[in-house]
């Protein structure tokens, strides 16, 4: 890859790698430090990689950096419980904020992956490299994910 490819590569899909981290650490900070690492060690291999490759490559590198950053974490940080939102009937939920807190209360694996499919737009072998998966594990989790999610959107509490 030459350097204007990775600078392409860098134009492109700076926003969907930063979305995509965000929606999973929900720290602005954090996020853009996973995917500064994601851009230095794209840098580092700049020319052991085909440009055809760079998105696969830097959605691996990322995902698996956040994985790491999130394991250092629960190691070194006492693990707080997030404050529910009050359920106020009287006022309509925030659909984004809604989506969000039923993303928020899948199992990690389920959120990434549900995230990568329907967020992001890969494709179940895709998922599956950049997760280290096998293509029906993806399936079963995006499956798995979305009946969690339907449930949780369904329930009266939550009724848009």
């Amino acid at each position: 890859m030459t350097i204007a490819e990775f600078n392409h590569c860098v134009d492109l899909y700076a926003d969907s790698l930063y979305r995509f981290i965000l929606k999973n650490v929900k720290d602005e900070d954090k996020a853009r430090d996973i995917v500064q690492d994601t851009y230095e060690k794209l840098w580092l291999k700049v020319s052991d990689l085909e440009s055809t490759n760079a998105k696969s490559y830097m959605f691996t590198t990322a995902y698996r950096t956040m994985i790491d950053s999130i394991r250092r974490d629960k190691k070194f940080s006492p693990i707080e419980k997030s404050a529910e939102p009050s359920n106020n009937r009287h006022m309509q939920p925030d659909l984004k904020q809604t989506l969000d807190l039923g993303l928020s209360r899948l199992p990690e694996i389920q959120r990434n992956v549900l995230l990568l499919r329907d967020y992001e737009g890969y494709n179940y072998t895709q998922i599956g490299e950049i997760t280290g998966l096998s293509e029906s594990q993806v399936k079963v989790y995006i499956y798995r994910a979305r009946v969690a999610m339907k449930d949780y959107l369904v329930s009266l509490e939550h009724v848009i």
